[in-house]
């Protein structure tokens, strides 16, 4: 079974379930598997623990920063 991988920072269920199911259809298009073969593992990341542009993404999103 293909395993799709993605790291994210926290986003809610809605948008988890949307996540998965667009993701499996173009995996699914692309592929010409079928769906119900794919999994999708979604790692939730703190922000304290992402880092873009040398500064940690908590950081970054601060109000004001």
């Amino acid at each position: 079974m293909p395993v799709i991988t993605i790291d994210i920072g926290f986003i809610d269920k809605e948008k988890k379930e949307g996540l998965v199911r667009e993701l499996t259809a173009a995996a699914s298009e692309v592929t010409k598997l079928p769906a119900e073969k794919f999994i999708v593992l979604i790692n939730e990341m703190e922000r304290d623990n992402i880092g873009v542009g040398g500064q940690l993404l908590s950081d970054i999103l601060k109000p004001g920063a």
